[in-house]
C-alpha cells in the first residue's frame, strides 16, 4: 500500500492519492467450505488463503497466527487519514467494519468445515475518537454463545494501554447444510 502527497491545489489543500493492492478473495472463498473456522483463518494468516479485500482496502488484518484462537480474534489498525471523516476523527463505519470482522471470524473459530454464518445484528457503542498519530489499536472479539442456528458475540476496540474506544456486540445466523431427502425408491414389479 502506498500513499502519496501531491502539490497543493487553487484551494491550497494538498491532494492525497492511495494505491493499495489485493487478490482474488474467491480462492479462499473456495477452500473455506472444506475446513473448519478456526483452520481457515489461521490458513490466512499463514498466507495459505488471500485475506479479504475489505482489510487492504481499510487497512487491518489479524496479524499473527496466535491472533486466532478458539472463540477468540483480534484485529489490527493504525488510524490513518484515509480513514478520516469531515469533523477530524476516523469515520464510524471503520470502528462499525472493523469490529463487524473481528466478532464474525470470532465466531467462525467455532465452527466446523462447512458450517457458514451471516451478521444478523450489530450494535456499535462510540467511546471515544480514533486519530491520526495514536499508533496501533485492537479489535479484541470473543464469542459468547453458539447454538445450533444463532451465534453471538461482543468485542472492544482498546490501544496498547488498555483504553477502549468502541464496543460492539453482534448475533449471526449460524447457515449448516441442508441434506436433500433420499431420493424414493423404485418399487419392483
Amino acid at each position: 500500500m502506498t500513499q502519496t502527497e501531491d502539490p497543493p491545489t487553487a484551494s491550497g489543500a494538498a491532494q492525497r492519492t492511495r494505491t493499495y493492492t489485493w487478490q482474488d478473495p474467491l480462492i479462499g472463498a473456495g477452500a473455506a467450505p472444506g475446513l473448519s473456522g478456526l483452520d481457515y483463518l489461521r490458513g490466512m494468516v499463514r498466507g495459505e488463503f488471500p485475506p479479504p479485500p475489505i482489510g487492504q482496502t481499510l487497512g487491518f488484518s489479524i496479524g499473527r497466527e496466535e491472533d486466532v484462537q478458539k472463540g477468540k480474534v483480534t484485529f489490527h489498525l493504525r488510524p490513518e487519514e484515509f480513514h478520516y471523516n469531515p469533523i477530524g476523527s476516523v469515520h464510524g463505519g471503520v470502528y462499525a467494519t472493523l469490529l463487524d470482522s473481528a466478532l464474525g471470524c470470532a465466531i467462525h473459530t467455532m465452527l466446523p468445515a462447512g458450517v457458514g454464518y451471516t451478521t444478523l445484528d450489530l450494535a456499535v457503542k462510540y467511546l471515544r475518537p480514533l486519530r491520526l498519530g495514536m499508533g496501533e489499536v485492537r479489535a479484541v472479539a470473543e464469542v459468547i454463545s453458539v447454538s445450533r442456528r444463532v451465534a453471538t458475540a461482543s468485542a472492544q476496540i482498546v490501544d496498547d494501554a488498555g483504553k477502549v474506544y468502541a464496543t460492539a456486540t453482534t448475533t449471526c445466523l449460524v447457515m449448516r447444510p441442508v441434506h436433500a431427502p433420499e431420493p424414493p425408491q423404485e418399487s419392483q414389479p
